[in-house]
């Protein structure tokens, strides 16, 4: 067959829309790339069956470069990210949730020592309890990222999980959905957290993030209990700072007593003192020492574990807080 001339192959990428940079990673084509991952998922026992089925004929997803190279905008206060994360109406859909699965919830929360609120709370924040959770194929998604993406080695790996996934048999090809990243189901766990995390709660022979509503909660709370949640104590509380408080304690996550915070003219945002116990927390302020504060506990760490965002994990709490009043 006559080779391509340079020019030609630009033309050829650019009328398909993807950049000519997108093309190669380490000088091979996607066809290339892929040809040779087939063998590699075969040598690490996935079945022929698994790999036909989930692989043939896939093509690099261009959104799903796009995303990966998208330049973050402008980062929202967490003030702003609030207004939305924390809604009335995200709030009262939680109530409803809580109510419609009392009794899964209850025996979740009982099984593996996590609070209901905090299951429904990270359901909310993750994908509206269940409405967005993505529609990307998971695994075209994560074959484009292994092999074009920024972390292809990263990725490659969870793509070698989603594969093993699909041939245990817990979903399909065709039904593994999520977002751009590799996130699935209405918990949005990445294959490597499904094989750390994931449940089968309905003992239905299959782990189901996607549709099986007690296999969401249980495995989320699973999550949490093996992240290290102590069931009893809360995740933090808002709190005002004295003038002139230290940025540097928040910069630096410096731990200390409640009796220590108190001693320093910290208090509960009412204006309380603050309760008179032992237990070790920090200082979170997401906008900085003259926005909201917080002190937060051992819980809060978890839930960071999960999302390390600030504004995620005391959005999830602040939630909690609310579904359990």
């Amino acid at each position: 067959m006559k080779k391509m001339s340079l020019l030609s192959c630009f033309l050829a990428f650019m009328i398909v829309g993807l950049p000519l940079s997108a093309l190669a990673t380490g000088g091979v084509s996607f066809d290339q790339w892929l040809s040779s991952f087939r063998r590699e998922a075969a040598g690490l026992g996935i079945s022929q069956a698994t790999i036909n089925a989930a692989l043939t004929g896939i093509q690099p997803i261009h959104k799903v470069i796009e995303l990966d190279r998208k330049q973050p905008e402008k980062k929202k206060t967490f003030a702003q990210y609030k207004i939305t994360m924390v809604s009335q109406d995200r709030i009262n859909k939680g109530r409803q949730m809580l109510s419609d699965h009392a009794n899964m919830l209850a025996d979740v929360e009982a099984r593996y020592g996590v609070p209901k609120e905090f299951i429904v709370a990270l359901w909310g924040v993750e994908t509206n309890y269940g409405a967005n959770t993505g529609g990307f194929k998971i695994v075209p998604a994560l074959a484009t990222l292994a092999w074009e993406g920024r972390r292809h080695e990263f990725f490659k790996q969870e793509l070698i999980k989603a594969l093993k996934i699909i041939d245990q048999g817990h979903i399909s090809a065709a039904d593994m959905l999520g977002s751009w990243a590799g996130a699935m189901g209405q918990n949005q766990f990445m294959p490597s957290s499904f094989f750390a995390y994931a449940v089968d709660h309905n003992g239905d022979g299959h782990k189901d993030i996607w549709k099986t509503k007690s296999d969401v909660f249980a495995s989320t709370a699973n999550y949490l209990k093996q992240s290290g949640w102590n069931y009893g104590e809360r995740w933090g509380r808002r709190v005002t700072l004295p003038a002139g408080f230290p940025s540097s304690y928040v910069k630096d996550k410096v731990r200390k007593p409640l009796s220590e915070w108190s001693s320093m003219g910290l208090r509960d945002a009412s204006g309380q003192p603050l309760p008179a116990q032992q237990m070790l927390g920090q200082i979170v302020a997401p906008d900085g020492v003259t926005g909201e504060a917080y002190l937060v506990y051992n819980n809060y760490n978890v839930i960071m574990k999960w999302n390390r965002s600030t504004y995620f994990a005391t959005s999830v709490g602040l939630i909690a807080d609310a579904l359990a009043r």
